[in-house]
């Protein structure tokens, strides 16, 4: 898995060559305005939330004597709980809706990379499709997800080990942003089911795409607008060559990538 891990991040550098070959940055202007304003509109709300999640917290303790370092610290914490949801809700959220306009951008990696497109898809038809599928899968991993972050948030107050179990909220983080990029080329080939148990066979190619998805989406301003179009090559790369493994071998690689 370590392995796979690496390859999910070196494919970052290979989808940077790809965007500017293929002359995709095109494809991404709506996405990225998309991207924009739900980023602004979750930062509005997160910013709004934190005090009264702060508030909730601090009002548990029920005594006067310490209750100024107890309201500090309850602040501190509802802030960090805003962040961690409000990265997994923007993170899915925006992943479902550009789902109609990401899988274009696959397809043509795919057909520079294998000179062909597997199950090519078109029209209103497919988009819709692709919308539907992004809704459902989105919305099972931002279930699935938050239910390891909370009690992994929770251990993550425990004294000296606690930093154990961030890196881990980090890394979870990582999979799933790296399972959505990684649907956009899965649809062509397996149904909703089949593609789930594709990602958890190489989740390391999704924690890897997932990490430097996660890192570039920490960059203010800057992350949320190039997130995607590099996010969405890279996974296509490496997925490509998990389902075509014979045609990327040393002898055979259909293109210097």
């Amino acid at each position: 898995m370590i392995k796979n891990i690496f390859n999910g991040i070196q494919a970052y550098f290979k989808a940077f060559t790809l965007l500017k070959k293929l002359n995709l940055w095109g494809y991404f202007i709506v996405p990225v305005i998309i991207s924009f304003i739900l980023g602004v509109v979750i930062l509005f709300i997160a910013y709004g939330l934190s005090d009264n999640i702060g508030n909730f917290i601090a009002n548990i303790w029920g005594f006067s004597w310490g209750k100024e370092t107890v309201t500090t610290i309850s602040h501190i914490i509802g802030g960090l709980i805003v962040i961690a949801l409000g990265i997994v809700i923007f993170k899915h959220t925006l992943m479902a809706i550009v789902s109609p306009f990401m899988s274009p951008v696959s397809e043509k990696v795919e057909k520079y990379l294998l000179g062909s497109v597997y199950k090519q898809s078109s029209g209103l038809r497919a988009q819709t499709s692709a919308l539907a599928r992004g809704i459902r899968l989105n919305a099972r991993n931002l279930i699935v997800e938050i239910l390891w972050i909370i009690p992994l948030f929770i251990f993550s107050f425990i004294p000296l080990i606690g930093i154990i179990f961030v890196f881990l909220i980090f890394l979870v983080q990582a999979y799933y942003a790296g399972f959505g990029n990684m649907d956009y080329t899965l649809e062509r080939y397996f149904s909703y089911k089949k593609s789930v148990e594709f990602v958890r066979k190489h989740r390391g190619i999704a924690i890897g795409n997932g990490i430097v998805f996660m890192l570039i989406l920490l960059i203010p301003f800057v992350g949320i607008l190039i997130v995607l179009p590099l996010s969405v090559v890279a996974s296509t790369i490496t997925t490509l060559k998990e389902l075509h493994p014979e045609k990327f071998s040393k002898n055979q690689s259909p293109t210097s990538v």
